[in-house]
């Protein structure tokens, strides 16, 4: 187990941060200048791709690396580019948050153009949103001032004005939040401004506008920011907003040194203003941008990674990359069907009792679902199975309020440590002291979810101290250092437990094991799907949670809601034609295999096609892989219709290339020489 230092590597030879990388990536990390597209794949290293390239650009002297923005949209992404970048032996470049970075600079210029300290950030709209609906008459609860703050927000990063917002909703098929009308929201939104005038506070989107706005306004502050930023990067840029591409317009200034990474593929936050048209559009506003496709998947066994491809394939995803996956084969992946929800949730969790049995961590197992709404099942069942797990997505680590009052008695105790007694021993006795024991509670929700909080610092503790020299053991002062370092980039220390999130919270993790439960109609696409556009965008969802498992993967869904109920719910049309049971996709099979048959004229030709055939199946039972991906049936009957006797004219029949050749090649021609014989 690595931790996190402060310390850089050693810088690396340009040659050897070039050796590192895949073809596709080390063309990547050679395009250092002009505007660069590269469209990445689930799990193909793209943070890899340009993290390579920024320290290449450093050490060819291309880039001071003062010089370099790299903006991401999460803490943990920019995090996580930091500590890489550190790794390559590379300090200086900025990598931070689109919010992160603008704030810094609207702080930096805020006395200077306007004068005084810059507003105070409205942390949460709700209560500025809830006084803004007082104000115009409309009645809400906690549900309906979440929802209106979400379409304030919406209106925002669209840089949709409260005038403008009947005509933008209207033109973007976007209901009104329920309960409501378009004329009113308008209202509300103007009402929301004009408390946060009154109060004194901006929120988080007003930092983006606001230096956006300076920078568009203000030449000698433009000028100052352009000459201190020459080279920037944007992570996962088809989840950019309008709002977010006006800043970083801004912060060019018309130059082009610009690299994009993203993938149209994984675009599932549209509901919030996010848009892929301009990483599509990119090479329409930059005619002359480099374009590198990144499809060699690291991450997933074949077996998840043609699922994967299948799904977006027959939803026809514009911009869709077709990934290559570069692990040995896996298991295949399973699809269940449960006569009702209980039925499903403990059906997982035995299943993860299984595989946690066979060696799989809990922490390398998840469920996936598509409303929050569903975790309550999955967290009895686990429960009642006697598995711990934790719930992504609700607050983040470091903001616990649990986790804080440790990290305070954690430092009061680093002072006054006994240097006799072990780190490990003098933090579980701290910990104790605030309520954590060795054994979890058997209550569920809050008290477990505080366990199992103060649980991942004791696991942390014991990895810090397995990591350290023994000639200079960890103290409580190294934990807490490096629990300071976690938090300034929110990287949580793991729990070990199975994780349970959204498809939503999931984007951009991964698993050795992922359950994805609930792939039913009404549910996976969820019923609020009412447009093209929408529907399109939950296929990207399942995309996005099948893309997260790196060996096992298991699909279910329940017919029934409760046990004993009608059994109305059917699996999801995203899959179509992959559920094993499901009759068209048999029926494919069949046609696909007749058609190939049909090509074929002569008996010796039909009895090569059936010797193939039964070939590549004894090949796909041995290695546990779909029949198809040894070779197509189209492949097989024209191997059969050219009956060859030697390796270089088998490698004119498409869909066999060198690799295949290599493997099967002399038993291909032998099935041939011996049936055609």
């Amino acid at each position: 187990m690595s931790t996190t230092t402060n310390s850089p590597a050693a810088p690396l030879h340009p040659d050897a941060i070039l050796d590192a990388l895949d073809p596709e990536q080390r063309e990547v990390a050679l395009a250092l200048t002009g505007p660069v597209c590269v469209l990445a794949g689930a799990g193909t290293g793209k943070t890899r791709a340009i993290t390579h390239r920024i320290a290449y650009g450093v050490r060819t002297a291309t880039y001071k690396p003062t010089s370099v923005l790299a903006v991401t949209f999460t803490a943990r992404a920019a995090g996580e580019m930091r500590t890489r970048l550190r790794d390559l032996g590379v300090v200086g470049v900025q990598a931070r948050t689109f919010h992160a970075a603008a704030l810094r600079q609207l702080g930096y210029f805020w006395p200077r153009v306007v004068g005084g300290a810059p507003p105070r950030i409205l942390e949460h709209k709700a209560p500025a949103v809830a006084e803004a609906a007082r104000r115009v008459g409309a009645s809400v609860d906690r549900v309906a001032v979440r929802d209106l703050s979400s379409e304030v927000e919406w209106a925002k990063v669209s840089l949709v004005t409260a005038e403008d917002y009947v005509k933008a909703a209207l033109a973007d098929d976007r209901p009104a939040p329920s309960g409501y009308d378009h004329q009113t929201v308008a209202r509300l939104v103007s009402a929301y401004e004009d408390v946060k005038t009154e109060r004194g506070v901006i929120d988080f989107e007003d930092v983006l506008l606001m230096l956006a706005d300076m920078l568009n306004s203000h030449r000698q502050v433009a000028d100052e920011v352009r000459s201190q930023y020459r080279h920037f990067v944007v992570d996962e840029y088809q989840d950019v907003s309008p709002l977010q591409q006006f800043l970083l317009d801004q912060w060019l200034g018309g130059r082009k040194e610009l690299c994009v990474v993203g993938d149209p593929s994984q675009t599932i936050y549209s509901f919030t203003g996010a848009t892929p048209h301009y990483l599509l559009d990119f090479t329409r506003t930059y005619s002359d941008a480099q374009v590198v496709r990144l499809v060699r998947d690291y991450r997933s066994t074949p077996q998840v990674v043609h699922l994967a491809n299948q799904v977006l394939r027959r939803g026809r995803v514009p911009g869709a990359l077709e990934l290559v996956a570069q692990r040995p084969a896996g298991p295949p992946a399973s699809f269940t069907t449960y006569d009702d929800d209980d039925a499903e949730a403990a059906g997982i969790a035995a299943r993860a009792g299984r595989l946690i049995a066979s060696g799989v961590r809990p922490s390398e197992i998840a469920v996936l679902y598509r409303t929050n709404a569903q975790s309550a099942g999955f967290e009895s069942a686990l429960a009642d199975a006697g598995i711990s797990y934790l719930v992504r997505g609700g607050e983040r680590f470091f903001q616990r309020k649990e986790v804080r009052d440790a990290i305070v008695l954690l430092r009061g105790a680093a002072r006054s440590a006994d240097p006799d007694q072990p780190m490990p021993e003098q933090v579980r006795d701290v910990l104790t002291s605030a309520g954590w024991s060795e054994q979890p509670p058997a209550a569920r929700g809050a008290m477990r979810e505080r366990w199992e909080a103060m649980q991942a610092l004791v696991g942390l503790a014991d990895d810090v101290a397995a990591a350290a020299p023994q000639d200079a053991p960890a103290t409580t002062a190294t934990l807490v250092a490096e629990l300071e370092e976690r938090a300034s980039a929110q990287h949580a220390p793991t729990v070990e437990g199975v994780t349970l999130a959204s498809l939503h919270a999931a984007k951009g993790l991964e698993w050795d094991a992922v359950f994805l439960a609930g792939v039913s109609e009404g549910l996976m696409p969820i019923s609020l799907a009412e447009t093209d556009e929408a529907v399109a965008e939950e296929r990207r969802l399942l995309y996005v949670g099948i893309t997260r498992a790196r060996e096992h993967l298991e699909l279910s869904f329940a017919r029934s809601r409760n046990p004993g109920g009608r059994a109305t719910r059917k699996r999801t049309r995203f899959l179509d034609g992959l559920w094993p049971d499901d009759p068209s996709a048999r029926g494919r099979q069949r046609a696909a295999r007749g058609q190939a048959r049909e090509r074929l004229t002569g008996d010796h030709d039909v009895a090569v096609f059936d010797a193939l055939r039964e070939w590549r199946l004894s090949v796909a039972r041995e290695t546990d892989k779909p029949a198809f991906t040894v070779l197509g049936d189209s492949t097989l009957a024209a191997i059969a219709e050219l009956r060859p006797t030697a390796a270089a004219q088998l490698a004119r029949v498409n869909g066999i290339g060198p690799a295949k050749i290599d493997r099967y090649g002399q038993t291909i021609l032998a099935i041939v020489a011996e049936t055609s014989g």
